[in-house]
């Protein structure tokens, strides 16, 4: 979805030159293909992302093609450079939000410790002109915990609502372009709907924080960084778009190696940079320590919800979870089982391939989960593209993404369910967790298209 990778992507998609009417030319489609080994899982080198093959430009709209090109670079200095111009009373207040699988990358590169890394690149990003910057994990403890409390309700409507399971995760856009475009009301009532991480940071920053500062949230520009493409395209979503006020949750999707060639443009030396702690949502002060959730590099929605479950329908206290590998490493379960019965069965379903399987077994009737996390990037997000690729081409560093889980996991676990920070924003906020604010601001609606799909595709 950038510059450089939408037309090495169109070449290399599978999907187009096998499965869609507007195909690629014979020279393109029939030309030898590299084969690639991904997590353990063998690829065709055509076989790119779900999420490359629905962000082509044959699946984007003009109006969407337009919003994602002003997701880029040059769109941010625009904007600090009309800071530099105008009256102060004029400038935009610019917030950088860092997602917390964007972190590692930059300890990588950086050749330094996670906490250290990230108040290097708070320098960078404050010395361009951005006033705050913020680590991301606190919103995605709101999205766990909603997503734990949506998962209980359709686990004790089950029998009633055969929309209720299983639940499918709802962080990853790649994931939940292909739910709506393609597959529609097969999956999308499946859905839970937990705004992901991103976008309640975008309330978060658009409404709570623009409120404590006393700004209009249209004077206030929001930048978030992600290790993924994707989320440009969830970021200018319709239902994220304020049209009273003429303003998006998140203003700028940039990822992670966006943000680092910038740096390499700059001539930045990471030496010289000052060591800049990151800011808190509530305005405290001092160096709060970072901490991720669990899981194997993504927000770990599996485990949150699998534990949580346990403990609230069973009485079960579930402390280490085992992953059971089906067809390859990103396609496991994990199962709770009391006395020969199964009482909990979830899967971890990462990667085209194995979503491919996963629908067909769903058309089929043979989904035995109740819930599961599936992500469009094979390795989940760390994964991402926007960080992960070697080359123009989207192929994976396997030594990259290898250091990159090694820093994750450095990182010391914190339940959202023991954060008092979530629980001051859930009264301060929103007025309680079951509050018609909490609704409203933490999740929303998935659609099915009004045609089943475009109709040059032949899914």
């Amino acid at each position: 979805m950038s510059e450089v990778n939408i037309p090495k992507r169109k070449e290399k998609c599978e999907n187009c030159t096998k499965q869609c009417n507007k195909k690629q030319n014979d020279e393109g489609a029939n030309s030898h293909q590299e084969r690639d080994e991904v997590n353990g899982q063998e690829h065709d080198g055509s076989q790119l992302l779900l999420s490359a093959c629905l962000s082509c430009d044959g699946c984007l709209s003009e109006e969407e093609t337009l919003k994602i090109s002003q997701q880029s670079l040059e769109e941010v200095e625009r904007v600090l450079a009309l800071n530099k111009k105008c009256d102060v009373s004029k400038h935009n207040v610019l917030v950088a939000s860092v997602c917390p699988q964007s972190l590692p990358f930059f300890a990588v590169k950086f050749g330094l410790d996670i906490t250290e890394a990230a108040h290097k690149l708070c320098a960078f990003l404050k010395s361009l002109g951005v006033q705050y910057v913020f680590d991301t994990t606190l919103a995605a403890g709101f999205s766990i915990l909603e997503s734990q409390k949506e998962f209980i309700q359709r686990f004790r409507r089950r029998h009633h609502d055969s929309h209720a399971l299983p639940m499918f995760t709802s962080s990853c856009p790649g994931w939940i372009r292909y739910s709506e475009r393609v597959l529609g009301s097969l999956v999308t009532p499946h859905i839970c709907t937990a705004r992901s991480p991103q976008q309640i940071m975008g309330c978060l920053v658009k409404d709570y924080f623009s409120k404590q500062q006393k700004l209009s949230p249209e004077k206030v520009y929001h930048v978030f960084v992600a290790p993924c493409f994707d989320k440009k395209l969830e970021a200018v979503r319709e239902e994220f778009y304020n049209s009273l006020l003429e303003t998006r949750d998140v203003d700028c999707v940039l990822t992670s190696g966006e943000i680092y060639y910038l740096m390499e443009q700059r001539k930045v030396s990471v030496e010289e940079l000052d060591s800049v702690p990151l800011d808190h949502v509530l305005g405290e002060t001092g160096d709060a320590a970072l901490v991720r959730h669990e899981g194997r590099g993504s927000e770990g929605f599996l485990e949150h919800v699998f534990k949580h479950a346990a403990k609230e329908l069973f009485g079960l206290d579930v402390h280490e979870i085992t992953y059971k590998t089906l067809r390859n490493r990103d396609f496991q379960e994990v199962t709770l089982e009391r006395d020969g019965e199964t009482l909990l069965q979830f899967a971890a379903v990462y990667g085209f391939r194995n979503i491919q399987t996963l629908v067909h077994r769903m058309r089929k009737g043979r989904v035995p989960y109740q819930l599961v996390e599936v992500l469009s990037c094979p390795g989940g997000c760390l994964s991402g593209r926007g960080q992960a690729a070697s080359d123009v081409e989207g192929r994976l560093d396997k030594a990259l993404v290898q250091q990159m889980e090694e820093a994750y996991s450095s990182l010391p676990v914190r339940l959202p369910e023991v954060n008092p920070t979530l629980h001051t924003l859930y009264q301060d906020w929103l007025q309680g967790q079951d509050s018609a604010q909490a609704g409203t601001l933490l999740h929303t609606q998935y659609r099915s298209p009004i045609h089943t799909q475009p109709p040059h595709m032949q899914w």
